[in-house]
């Protein structure tokens, strides 16, 4: 059996209880994704924001993001998480080995490192994704906005992330080479 294969028979690998002991007691694995849509010189002109609705009842700006499995490779989490958010047609461009833009860790302390998750310390590698495609909210995104680089630094897009999620767009737009 394949290890893609094995990975997608397992489902979630753990069930709840399962999950939250391990969160209690090591770092969890997890990818950030960036949607870009790029003009024929490469350059960025639109970034995918989602619109979630929070466990706490609340609605956030996010970006794709997601647990890697047991046995799943990062090209393998990136599409699987793609395709969840964004709908089988958003067809994003990655490279065979790709290469995250930065690693952030999340911490159940706001104060640590200011990217802060309740449930865990999780460490996410952070990749800029190019998608061609067509893309349809899914799963538990609420929408999805498209919106300029200019737009997506407002305060109140950037207001509107949690998390240190807006710290991680700043990350990525000075990545891309777009931040004012």
């Amino acid at each position: 059996m394949s290890m893609i294969n094995e990975t997608e028979n397992r489902g979630s690998w753990l069930n709840d209880e399962q999950i939250e002991f391990v969160r209690d007691r090591l770092p969890i694995l997890y990818i950030d994704a960036i949607p870009v849509r790029v003009d024929e010189l490469g350059n960025v002109t639109q970034i995918g924001l989602l619109l979630r609705g929070m466990p706490d009842g609340s609605i956030s700006r996010a970006m794709v993001s997601g647990r890697v499995l047991y046995g799943e490779r990062i090209r393998g989490a990136l599409l699987r998480h793609l395709e969840k958010d964004l709908g089988a047609t958003a067809l994003p461009q990655l490279a065979p080995s790709p290469t995250p833009f930065t690693i952030v860790e999340y911490f159940p302390d706001p104060s640590v490192s200011g990217f802060h998750d309740p449930r865990q310390h999780a460490v996410s590698l952070a990749f800029v994704v190019v998608v061609k495609g067509d893309c349809r909210p899914s799963q538990n995104a609420l929408d999805l906005a498209w919106l300029s680089p200019q737009e997506s630094q407002s305060k109140k897009v950037l207001d509107e992330m949690t998390g240190g999620q807006a710290k991680l767009l700043k990350l990525a737009l000075a990545h891309m080479g777009v931040i004012e």
